[in-house]
């Protein structure tokens, strides 16, 4: 039996990077509900650009399992 140790490196390195980017991107989209929630109590504004960006951060995220969803069924 053979290993190819450089593509189980690969793998590992892009799996790594791949979880990092969704864990910051879940984490900003948390960080702007709680701006959004943050302006409506101060009563500064309704925080609709805050909402703006949660709703891309969690739909980026979503986009991202979905697509290693079907990478996996695929095969």
């Amino acid at each position: 039996m053979h290993i190819k140790w450089a593509a189980l490196a690969e793998t590992a390195g892009v799996s790594l990077a791949v979880t990092l980017a969704v864990v910051t991107v879940f984490a900003l989209g948390n960080l702007a509900l709680s701006r959004r929630e943050a302006a409506v109590e101060a009563g500064t504004g309704k925080g609709t650009p805050a909402l703006a960006a949660a709703v891309l951060c969690f739909a980026a995220c979503a986009a991202a399992v979905g697509y290693g969803i079907s990478l996996i069924a695929a095969k």
